[in-house]
């Protein structure tokens, strides 16, 4: 059998890219910024903030829960949502390894 694509790559690479595949979406930046806004958990208070239908939100919820982007914990009824410390660290050391590699150049292009 031949390579799968996800094989040819390293694994902080695709690691890096399921984080950002999860991220890329405005309605996840937007979820991501008023979580962290809040600095703390969030159960339900979305709906108002964003304006978006709860089904949407909900699903845009699972992709960064998936990603481990936000982690969930059930309180009652709700689940409450906050940044994965651990990932959230992690993809920032990336993201800021992966910027810092480029020089940039007046002249190029």
């Amino acid at each position: 059998m031949g390579l799968t694509k996800t094989e040819i790559f390293t694994e902080e690479q695709n690691r890096l890219a399921v984080m950002l595949k999860a991220m890329a979406h405005p309605a996840r930046i937007a979820i991501l910024q008023q979580i962290i806004k809040a600095n703390a958990c969030i159960c339900g208070d979305l709906v108002e903030e964003l304006g978006l239908a709860q089904a949407t939100i909900s699903q845009h919820l699972k992709e960064l829960k998936t990603a481990g982007i936000i982690q969930g914990t059930i309180e009652g009824v709700s689940v409450c949502y906050c940044i994965n410390p651990t990932v959230w660290k992690e993809l920032q050391q990336q993201l800021s390894g992966f910027f810092s590699t480029y020089e940039l150049k007046t002249n190029c292009c």
